[in-house]
């Protein structure tokens, strides 16, 4: 044994109705249901003698904001002291776009998630806090095992006319426009008990496009899924001691969808410079998943993952050994000298964002018009419009060229500043493996360059051979990271590169400084840098308040409206809709609330078993809401192939709130089950 390992995993879905989900800026893309649960999984790895720590979280969420961060650690202080602090603790989003939104404190990120929803980011705050505390009770000794191989059929580049601007003989150097590489880590403990596995790979979990509507953690999240269940054998979606978190890389330009970008109208592709279609432009362009609709795209791509990550699980013989270490800093990034060479000094921006930012991606069209009359004549709204339409400065006009300014965020102050200054720089050494964790979405051939620079710096000062991957949308939100040539071009991935041309360069330089700070063990020298900012805001947002639920005349909570049949096969849909009330009401009750399940009738014992709940992939629920806080819910369990025939039920579990005589207001559970159905052998 090697280290001292822990591994862990908890739920951190939050409110899954009435919130923006956060990944397209799509306003519409509010959340109205649950396809699966949305975890955060831990990973503590220690020397023997613990005297060094590092911890790894994945979190199945858009990204990780600086709220969250600061929130965490400050949670994490409270409880273990110095343990677990700024530098040794690296918090990764996997970047589904189907996860609630809500979590942000810059003013920008207000817009499309409707403010800051207090239940939202307390769901993931406490998710990624309870992980690490089941990682750190279970903490045994174990090993380490890396490797890795090529993935294929699972990943576009979304911008290749960008990647194209890169140099010839860089590209030349390279055999694709994407990184196929997976990385995998894997832990077992002393008696060879398997423990877990970290994944990276880039790839956007856009599998579920800009209309759905249902929270899921997207194909990443499938692959997570498949291994877990495969592990964990007779254990529900989400339950057993294995932990398999498949964690977001150099994504920036990579896109699910394989067979490419089709105009949606006429069918043809729209593969040019604009992504536009003859009729209907921009808007009209959206890439497909292989699948015939996306959910089959998601179980398709994400099985592709799953497969790759099996294969490299099962064959790792290669240890991961040597001490730990990790280094963070603070930087102010509109604000870096970058030293090009001896005589050529160039600079970071004042963050902003280009026009190409609100087209959107051939992932999920732009809808960011805030011209919309949900916000007209409220004065706050109104102060945050207002803002929009100012004019950016020379200064930052100039510093951002060729980018042409849409939005000048970093001159925008009111209520807050509208996007980070202050943004945080980390690797994590574990032996010769070196975990960069970067703030937002650097594209393929960025990523390419910083690993090749920590690569090198770490070889010159005394650590060859270090494995350097990259962990994708940490500790901040930044948008993207683009080449300085791709930059050129001014695509959605160059226009949301906030810090201007120079950004990769200033990170080039400052992850090459924390590589020689870990490599010459001087980490302890190295500037802490200033402290990002933690704004006081309470719950401010344009979400719905909970009215009291409702339910029809003559019918009470969890009735039945619409009854199952009485006889399904498998890979047929059993459905029945009930009397529902607001989720919400159950997410603000308790974090891991389950809504469903399906249950099969033991004749043995003469009682039902549960065999899924609303984690499994198998299983949706839809909530729809009427009209004075009348709602309901349809449970729909699309049967699997090799489900054990008999006879089943569908309940379903909820919170209705009710206003009592004294205007105090109640959330009261209640419960309702379909009629018993037949699954007979096809």
């Amino acid at each position: 044994e090697n280290y001292l390992l822990g591994v862990g995993r908890a739920d951190c879905t939050g409110p899954v109705a009435e919130i923006p989900l956060m990944g397209y800026a799509n306003p519409d893309q509010v959340g109205s249901g649950l396809l699966t649960r949305l975890y955060s999984r831990a990973f503590i790895v220690a020397d023997l003698n613990d005297s060094r720590r590092v911890v790894f979280v994945s979190a199945d969420i858009g990204m990780v904001s600086q709220r969250l961060r600061l929130e965490v650690l400050k949670k994490l202080k409270s409880k273990y002291g110095e343990l677990y602090r700024q530098d040794n603790v690296i918090l990764s989003g996997t970047h589904t776009h189907s996860g609630p939104g809500g979590y942000f404190q810059y003013t920008l990120f207000w817009i499309t998630s409707k403010g800051l929803i207090r239940p939202s980011l307390n769901a993931i705050v406490n998710g990624i806090v309870k992980s690490i505390d089941i990682a750190h009770q279970n903490m045994k000794r174990g090993r380490l095992f890396i490797n890795r191989g090529v993935v294929e059929n699972s990943q576009i580049n979304r911008s290749p006319f960008s990647y194209l601007e890169n140099p010839a003989s860089e590209r030349s150097r390279y055999s694709s426009n994407t990184d196929k590489e997976m990385v995998l880590l894997k832990m077992v403990d002393g008696n060879g008990q398997e423990l877990g596995l970290i994944s990276w790979f880039a790839v956007h979990p856009v599998s579920m496009n800009n209309t759905n509507h249902l929270v899921n953690s997207d194909n990443v999240g499938y692959a997570s899924y498949l291994f877990e269940q495969e592990k964990n054998k007779g254990m529900l979606p989400g339950e057993g001691s294995f932990v398999a978190a498949f964690a977001s890389s150099n994504l920036g330009d990579v896109s699910p969808n394989t067979k490419g970008p089709f105009c949606v109208n006429t069918g043809d592709s729209c593969d040019n410079p604009q992504s536009t279609c003859p009729v209907g432009g921009a808007t009209m362009c959206m890439a497909m998943g292989p699948g015939n609709d996306m959910f089959d795209s998601t179980r398709i791509i994400g099985q592709n993952i799953y497969l790759k990550a099996k294969e490299l699980y099962d064959k790792a013989s290669q240890e991961v050994t040597g001490p730990l270490s990790s280094a963070h800093q603070w930087v102010n990034m509109s604000d870096v000298s970058v030293e090009l060479n001896a005589t050529h000094t160039v600079k970071t921006c004042k963050p902003a964002l280009g026009h190409s930012f609100a087209a959107g991606t051939t992932d999920g069209v732009g809808a960011f018009n805030f011209t919309q009359g949900s916000v007209e004549g409220d004065p706050f709204w109104d102060g945050i419009r207002d803002q929009l339409l100012g004019q950016p400065s020379n200064e930052t006009k100039a510093c951002h060229k060729p980018k042409p300014i849409l939005f000048s965020t970093g001159e925008m102050t009111w209520p807050h500043p509208w996007h980070p200054d202050i943004v945080d720089v980390q690797i994590a050494a574990i032996g010769s493996l070196a975990v960069v964790a970067v703030p937002g979405e650097f594209t393929t051939m960025s990523g390419r360059r910083l690993r090749e620079a920590v690569k090198r710096e770490f070889d010159s000062y005394g650590a060859p051979r270090m494995d350097v991957v990259i962990a994708g949308l940490c500790n901040v939100y930044t948008h993207y990271i683009t080449t300085y040539e791709e930059y050129q071009v001014q695509r959605y991935e160059a226009a949301s590169t906030i810090y201007g041309p120079h950004t990769l360069s200033a990170y080039i330089q400052l992850y090459r400084g924390l590589a020689k700070a870990i490599a010459t063990n001087t980490v302890q020298d190295l500037p802490r840098g200033p402290e990002p900012p933690f704004f006081n805001i309470s719950n401010l947002t344009l979400v719905p308040p909970l009215i009291a639920d409702r339910a029809p005349a003559k019918k009470t909570f969890g009735d039945v409206l619409q009854e199952v049949r009485q006889q399904y096969r498998e890979s047929e849909v059993a459905e029945v809709t009930f009397v529902g009330a607001n989720p919400r009401n159950s997410a603000e009750n308790g974090t891991e609330h389950n809504f469903l399940t399906v249950e099969r009738y033991a004749s043995t014992s003469v009682s039902w078993h549960v065999v899924q709940t609303d984690a499994s992939w198998d299983t949706r629920f839809y909530w729809t809401k009427g009209f004075l806080g009348r709602s309901n819910v349809t449970i729909e369990w699309h049967i699997p192939c090799g489900t054990e025939p008999g006879t089943y039920r569908i309940r379903y579990f909820g919170h209705y709130k009710k206003k009592l005589p004294s205007s105090h207001v109640v959330s009261i559970p209640f419960e309702g089950a379909s009629s018993a159905f037949e699954v007979t052998t096809p």
